[in-house]
């Protein structure tokens, strides 16, 4: 639906404005009640016909990876901070955005013939790399950027090959389209869509959000990796593209209740939607910080599989997104039984 002016728009993890105001204006017409609690993220809700009526938790992050400005030099280069986990080996000449005014950036570093010899064999790390906005001097740059500025990766959306999309920001803003798309019907359940900020900063959002929802039961839509790619054996693979959404039995923060777990995959097998098992625990989720809130709930984590996370080209698989909407209004439509 959103997807394109989703991932389009930068909302670096603490700078979740763009995305947030988005997502407001797209829920308010479809749900009962849009809230915006006191750390930023959006619940947005819809109600039951029955009083007893269970309530499902759908939960994605708006957040992503990104920089801020921590230091201008005087010849006007830029150094930054890593805000999430960014590997630089993604970032050497990189196209980004800085500050509200989006001023044009590379990233660059150390000419290739000045450099050491070991420093031509590995990775560069972050404090050897530097942003370049094009100006003469410190007061040159001063005028255009100032410490504290937000940086995100520019990066268009394209749809590639065969139902393939490249994007930013993939992780979780599928998350976030998915919800706008579950929200257009109407469910047995009660229904909170919520959308966390700072996820990438350790799940900040979630344990605001889950405590104040007080679920009976939570699915996150979120993203896994998608090693399938040359050199990768398959149990390393994580999930891979085209293959349906990735049920996660665990994660680095998370386990999944064993009765949901089953539950979802035998709706799957049963609605024939296309899954698969994400076979690793390998990144945080929400999951962990949602199912711990308060007295508890039952959660699992739904994931569609992306190549190359937290970088400006990620990559995924529009059949994946199907399928993780059909299990999650699959779920809905039965009320949230497990």
């Amino acid at each position: 639906m959103f997807l394109k002016e989703l991932t389009e728009l930068n909302a670096v993890s603490g700078n979740e404005n763009a995305v947030r105001n988005f997502i407001k204006e797209k829920a308010a017409p479809l749900c009962d009640k849009v809230e915006v609690d006191r750390l930023g993220s959006v619940i947005c809700w819809k109600y039951a016909k029955e009083e007893n009526a269970k309530t499902v938790m759908l939960s994605a992050h708006m957040d992503e990876v990104g920089f801020m400005v921590q230091w201008v030099k005087d010849d006007g280069i830029i150094r930054y901070m890593e805000i999430g986990d960014v590997n630089p080996k993604v970032c050497v000449s990189k196209r980004v955005c800085i500050g509200d005014k989006k001023v044009p950036a590379v990233i660059g570093c150390k000419a290739v013939h000045l450099q050491e010899r070991d420093e031509r064999t590995r990775a560069l790390k972050h404090e050897q790399l530097y942003m370049d906005i094009g100006a003469k001097d410190k007061a040159d740059a001063s005028k255009k950027v100032k410490i504290g500025d937000y940086i995100a990766f520019e990066s268009e959306y394209m749809e590639f090959g065969k139902d393939k999309i490249k994007a930013k920001a993939l992780d979780s803003r599928i998350g976030c389209d998915a919800l706008l798309e579950l929200m257009q019907d109407t469910y047995p359940c009660k229904v909170a869509f919520v959308f966390n900020v700072q996820t990438e900063l350790g799940l900040r959002g979630a344990k605001g959000t889950a405590f104040a929802v007080q679920p009976d039961v939570a699915l996150v839509l979120e993203t896994a990796e998608a090693n399938d790619v040359a050199g990768a054996e398959a149990h390393e693979e994580v999930t891979a593209l085209g293959k349906g959404v990735g049920v996660a039995f665990m994660d680095k923060t998370a386990i999944a209740n064993p009765q949901l777990f089953t539950r979802m995959t035998a709706l799957a097998e049963e609605k024939n939607i296309p899954w698969q098992f994400v076979k690793g625990a390998v990144h945080e989720t929400d999951t962990g910080a949602i199912q711990r809130a308060r007295g508890g709930c039952a959660a699992v984590t739904l994931s569609v599989p992306v190549r190359y996370r937290h970088s400006p080209v990620c990559v995924c698989d529009k059949n994946d997104i199907a399928s993780e909407v059909a299990l999650v209004k699959a779920f809905l439509n039965d009320g949230g039984k497990f």
